[in-house]
């Protein structure tokens, strides 16, 4: 086992349970580093902080696991964090019309670099740090044990994996833990009553986005009746609830060409399971866009509903002073662009955001649009991501539903 010194002052945040410890608080290591480990880890004046993964090739150069010096973070303890998290979502598992929900978020459940989804039994695990691709047979393990599921498949995270130098090949098991191809045929789900199916493979980290549940629903509250615009639609699952809320029209934005044919698929396979009204794909038209372009030249007044879900724009701390231009320029775009007293739903999934800050880029794009707005609801992640307090990032995604005032 290593034993870190960390300098004097850098200490601080970590016995507060601060999980991340970059190169530039490390003092003294020994031995010199050979192979990822398991790391004692001191103050200055000697005293125990933690125990953790030392790891010099990862871009958080050590994780702390436990602080309890009684209790080595190794194979075992792992075991019981994976059963641990699993075990806190048995009520939302318990619901009669929703089977998808992440089970493993992160660091927030104390496990570096995992994130792990289930589909109607079908596991899609998400691997951003080495420490969980150097755990993956201990994970795949304890999975076994933990839940009853059908088949697993373990995506490399493309953002993280050439920093953390991590295999970009995508595995798929079977129950048995036999290798398996990925199959053809889609997995199909429900979320709220609403039927859903992603592709077996890679697609979109797990192929959906299980931390806006409850923001969907939401947002289909306020539909009824109005002219939606869905921003970076991916697949449609704001769409889905917007048609489920009665809404008037809806047009789709997105990048992705195939995304937005898929979002048709998936109204067509709600409307033959009669949860949406037998009208819906009529009122919905599919336009291959970059958002930015697309809110420059969108027409004024058309819309009284816009929701913004833009992907990730400050991945790092180092980009966030960009990434709050554009989100304040698109905020800005749509409320000019808006209907008087519409509603927008705008959020963002940068962890190195704030709350606070994300809530004052409103602030600054209603100034700047010449406009007043009113704080309708304010989101956040459904209760399967949950927000460690210890560690801020963890709080990614927020948003807020706002009506704008003319």
């Amino acid at each position: 086992m290593y034993e870190i010194v960390i300098r004097k002052g850098k200490e601080k945040i970590l016995v507060r349970h601060n999980p991340w410890v970059f190169t530039g608080a490390i003092k003294k290591v020994s031995p010199s580093f050979t192979d990822a480990g398991l790391a004692e880890v001191l103050s200055e004046d000697g005293q125990f902080i933690a125990y953790g993964w030392y790891d010099e090739k990862s871009h958080i150069t050590l994780h702390l696991l436990s602080w309890n010096r009684r209790i080595i973070p190794d194979e075992g303890w792992l075991e019981e964090r994976i059963n641990d998290a699993v075990r806190r979502r048995k009520v939302l598992a318990s619901s009669e019309d929703t089977d998808a929900m992440r089970l493993i978020h992160g660091e927030a459940d104390f496990i570096p670099g995992l994130a792990l989804d289930i589909y109607n039994g079908h596991l899609k695990a998400i691997i951003s740090s080495r420490y969980a691709q150097d755990h993956l047979d201990v994970i795949r393990n304890a999975l076994q044990k933990a839940v009853n599921y059908k088949t697993i498949t373990i995506i490399p995270d493309s953002f993280y994996a050439p920093s953390e130098g991590l295999s970009r090949r995508v595995l798929s098991f079977d129950r048995d833990g036999n290798s398996i191809e990925n199959g053809k045929e889609n997995i199909r789900f429900r979320e709220s009553g609403i039927y859903y199916e992603i592709e077996p493979g890679i697609s979109q980290k797990s192929g959906f986005y299980c931390d806006q549940r409850d923001n969907r629903n939401i947002v289909e509250k306020y539909a009824n009746g109005r002219t939606v615009l869905d921003a970076c639609s991916f697949t449609g699952a704001f769409t889905l609830h917007c048609l489920r809320g009665r809404a008037e029209s809806v047009h789709a934005v997105d990048s992705s060409q195939s995304a937005l044919r898929h979002l048709l698929y998936q109204i067509h396979l709600n409307e033959n399971e009669k949860i949406l009204p037998s009208d819906s794909r009529e009122k919905v038209t599919i336009e291959e866009a970059n958002v930015f372009a697309y809110m420059r030249s969108a027409e004024e007044n058309r819309y009284d509903m816009i929701i913004l879900d833009p992907p990730k724009l400050a991945s790092t701390k180092s980009k966030l002073e960009n990434a709050l231009k554009a989100y304040k320029d698109l905020n800005r775009m749509a409320m000019l662009k808006i209907k008087p007293d519409g509603i927008i739903a705008t959020f963002s999934c940068s962890g190195s955001l704030t709350k606070e800050a994300f809530r004052m880029m409103v602030s600054y794009a209603a100034s700047d649009a010449g406009v007043e707005i009113q704080i309708l609801e304010q989101m956040s992640a459904g209760c399967d991501h949950p927000v460690r307090i210890s560690l801020p990032e963890s709080e990614y995604l927020k948003g807020l539903l706002i009506r704008v005032i003319k």
